[in-house]
């Protein structure tokens, strides 16, 4: 039988610490101070969910997963209709 024991305290990171992965510059954000639909249409559907162009980057992406699913499902139920 193995047994590890596990540190009962975490070691927190200094700053001055290189990291295993360089964080990458934050992408330009372009706050938008409409509603959702008029947020994500105004920049491009597209655009707001895969470049999170503005706040309703999330959002967006919702959508986009909703309508790929949706197309899948209809993909999946033609065959087993017809």
């Amino acid at each position: 039988m193995i047994i590890t024991t596990l540190p009962r305290e975490t070691p927190v990171r200094q700053d001055n610490s290189v990291e295993r992965i360089p964080r990458r510059p934050p992408p330009e954000f372009n706050h938008s101070d409409s509603s959702i639909i008029s947020g994500v249409m105004e920049e491009g559907f597209l655009n707001v969910a895969l470049d999170d162009v503005n706040q309703y980057g999330p959002h967006a992406m919702i959508m986009l997963l909703f309508a790929v699913a949706s197309i899948t499902a209809l993909l999946l139920l033609v065959p087993s209709v017809l």
